[in-house]
Parts: C-alpha cells; structure tokens; sequence
C-alpha cells in the first residue's frame, strides 16, 4: 500500500504542477497579446481587468532566461513560444525553502517590436494551495496505513491464535512427561513458533512427524490454507479495485486536460469534455458505491432491517419502475402473492441487479420475465432473458468479484461485475442462495431463493430463520 501512495502522490504532483504551469502560460499568453498591440498599461484598464497578479515593465536588455526548444513548442500558446522564462524566489533568503516556495515568481521576458517587456507572476497561491493539498493527502494517507496495519496486525493475531494454543499444547505435554517422543514435540512446537504473518506459506511435513501427531499436523496445515486464501483473497480484491478505478480517473483526466487546453475556445469539446467526465464520475459512484456495500458486509457492519411484506408488490413496483426507463425490451411477469420476512430495501436492491443485468445482455427488443413462486419453505424471485447466455466454462465464476463474462459488453454497458456478488451476498444473508441456469445465444435465467414468512429472523442472527 505504501509503494501505492507514494506512486500517486508522485503522479498527482506532476498533474497538479503541470495543471498550474498549463494554466500560468494560458493567462500569460493573452497578457503578452496585449502587451505586444498596445504596449504598457495606460488609460485602458478595460484590457488589463483580467490580468490580475501580473507585474509588466519594460527593460534595457536582452531576454534572459530558458527559452523552449522548438521541438516542445506545439505544448504551449502561439503568443508565448518564442521568450525567455526564470523563477525566482522574492523572499529573504534565510527563510526556510518550504516558506521561500510561498514566493516564488515566475519571469517572462520577450521583445515586442523595439521593445523588450518583462512580466513577472506570482506563484505563490497556486504553491500553497499545492501544499494544501498534498498535506491532506499525506495525512489521510497515514491514518490509512496505520489503520491498516493496526487491522492486518489484529487480523493475523486472531487468526494465529489457534496455532498459538496448540503449541502450547504441546509445549505442555512435553513437560508433563507424555509417551510420545520428546524430540518430535518439541520439533513440532519449533516448527509451530516458526509461523508467523510472513511465513503464511510454511506448512508442517506431516510424513515426518510422529504418527500420533500427524492428524494435528494435518489439521494445523488445513488451517494455515484458509488463512492464506482468505488473506491473498484480500489482497486481490484490493488490487482488482484499484485496477477499476484506475480507467475512469485516467478518462476525467485527460477529458480534463482537453479541456483546460481547448474547451475555452471550442464550444464542442467543452460540451464532449464535461458530458464525459460526468458519466465516468457516475460510473466511478455506482462502483465505489458497491465496494464500500461489499467492504461492509465482509466486515459484518451491515445489519438486515427485516420486516414482512408482500414479495409481489415489490415485484410489480419495480417491474413498472422498469418499464418506465426502458423502452428498449418486452416484459412480462408471473408473479404469486407470497409474503416473506426480511430486508424490504435490500431484496428491492437484489432484484434490480438481476433485471439490470439482463437488460445489459440482451438484445433490443428482447422479451425479459419476472417470476414470483413459491415451495413448500421457499420463495424463488426469478428474472430470465432471451439474452446472449452465458459460456458453460463462465457459469461457476458469475459470483465472483469483477468477474465478466464477455468483457467487451461489460465496457460498452457500464458493469463492473460486482452486481451478482451483490445479490448473492444478500440472499445469503437472509438464509437462502442464488440458482443460476443459462444457455448460449438462448438465454439466462437467475434466482434469489429464499425462506418463507413465518420464521422471523431474529435482530442480529440475519441469515438464520429463527
């Protein structure tokens, strides 16, 4: 996590710090436009209103300073290619250089005719709302890694506390004088002691323990690989929603950047730029959204807020909801009036992501059915397209996180492929599974079964009818 902070505190310096140059040469190439038509500033203030911050005079020299190779030139404004820039800081020089960057000017010299001007620009706001900034972050940054570490440091000792207890088991038996070898118990606890948060991988060899022990070796080595999974589980649902969020900031990005070099004076791009950045905005919600809902759940901090009411209503509301924004599809639904007990918001949540994903895979014009039936102790909410279908090798994988099964309609659509992991966390939940059955260029059809109404859940036992 920590090379991660550091590799967007870098980037982020650079975009800010180029961002604030882009924005400098901008504003500086409409003062040096008027500057070379109409000289110094006089009785016409009405041309230098929007060059507050400025600083013009005219100097008996030649332009000093870096002047931009040609090659760098289609960067910057027509106006300011050809002059000669320097900073400098206007501050004493025993000041500390964190206080001497609150001062820094940024010099542009050119010839304009006979005439050689100088226009110095002060820095120092855009230095210090940089440093704002980037206080912020380092600080937010630091409480996550402490956070972090404190979590994965409380984590790992919890996990390895059964480990703890067996070695000291054996430590035990060993002192109390069993019949079991003493060197081999005492091999087994070194080995034990060895395990650690870093050494997750370290398994016990079980052909050469002892024979009475090599069903706790066992045992020990079966538990050392759930807590490895689940912690390279973590690991990897971290780094996938980094890689998810990754596109749609490098969109706002660069959708920005054409902005801020184009959109003032293109009234088309302004339209395209902002259009974007407000989907790709919408976008990045919907998922950070979804993360934040998973990171809950897994962390057990979202409680169910069960009530009874009739399934079928619900039903119906969001069939009509769904009809209302899509034109684009046939519906038609075989609903039973069944009541169940649980959470109304969530289960309306759950049914969404199934009909919102079968708008995602099926066709225009396709029809998609809603089904509510009921057995003897379930209900199943089902929702089934005429869709593309899902390939066989691709149908054990639908619940997993950002799993897609055709990624290129994922894209043009908008999923993330957390909206099955979704509902299936919620069925669970409420004590029940999801059914999954799907044919290629056929279609699918998806089920959340769950308990009937009749065995409340009780607060704080949500998944387990009472």
């Amino acid at each position: 996590m920590l090379g991660t902070f550091v590799a967007m505190d870098l980037f982020l310096c650079l975009a800010l710090g180029t961002n604030m140059l882009l924005r400098t040469e901008n504003t500086l190439a409409k003062t040096v436009e008027i500057v070379s038509e109409y000289g110094l500033p006089g009785d016409r203030s009405d041309l230098w209103e929007d060059v507050n911050g400025y600083r013009i005079e005219r100097i008996l020299r030649n332009p000093e300073g870096f002047i931009v190779p040609e090659g760098f030139h289609l960067f910057l404004p027509d106006a300011t290619q050809s002059g000669a820039r320097s900073y400098r800081f206007d501050a004493a020089a025993g000041l500390p250089y964190l206080e001497r960057a609150e001062h820094l000017v940024f010099d542009y010299e050119f010839i304009s005719g006979s005439q050689t001007y100088r226009i110095e620009t002060a820095m120092g706001a855009s230095v210090t709302m940089l440093k704002q900034v980037l206080t912020a972050l380092l600080v937010l940054q630091g409480f996550l890694l402490l956070g972090s570490v404190f979590s994965g440091a409380q984590l790992i000792r919890k996990n390895l506390q059964p480990i703890v207890a067996l070695a000291e088991t054996a430590r035990t038996l060993n002192m109390a004088g069993s019949d079991f070898d003493i060197e081999k118990m005492e091999d087994l606890a070194v080995k034990l002691n060895s395990i650690n948060a870093a050494k997750l991988d370290t398994r016990i060899s079980v052909d050469e323990t002892e024979s009475e022990l090599q069903g706790l070796a066992a045992a020990i080595n079966s538990m050392l690989d759930r807590i490895n999974d689940s912690y390279r589980s973590q690991i990897r649902f971290v780094s996938d929603a980094s890689h998810e969020l990754r596109t749609p900031i490098s969109v706002i990005e660069g959708y920005a950047n054409l902005l801020d070099r184009w959109g003032k004076n293109d009234e088309k791009t302004l339209e395209e730029s902002i259009q974007a950045i407000k989907e790709e905005a919408a976008n990045m919600k919907g998922l950070v959204e979804q993360l934040l809902f998973l990171a809950r759940g897994d962390s057990n901090t979202m409680h169910l807020q069960p009530e009874t009411f009739d399934l079928s209503d619900l039903a119906r509301d969001v069939l009509r909801e769904t009809q209302m924004i899509d034109s684009g599809h046939d519906f038609t639904s075989s609903i039973q009036n069944v009541s169940i007990h649980a959470d109304k918001g969530l289960i309306k949540q759950a049914l969404r992501i199934l009909i919102d994903n079968a708008i995602k895979y099926s066709n225009a014009g396709g029809l998609i059915t809603l089904s509510v039936s009921e057995k003897k102790d379930t209900v199943s909410l089902t929702v089934q397209d005429e869709g593309i279908g899902i390939p066989p090798e691709a149908v054990s994988h639908v619940f997993d996180r950002f799993y897609r099964a055709d990624e290129s309609r994922a894209k043009s659509t908008g999923g993330t492929g957390l909206g099955l992991s979704i509902a299936r966390w919620i069925a669970e939940r409420h004590g029940g599974h999801m059914e999954v059955l799907s044919r290629q260029d056929v279609g699918t059809r998806v089920s959340i079964v769950i308990p009937k109404a009749g065995a409340p859940l009780e607060p704080g036992k949500e998944g387990t009818p009472s």
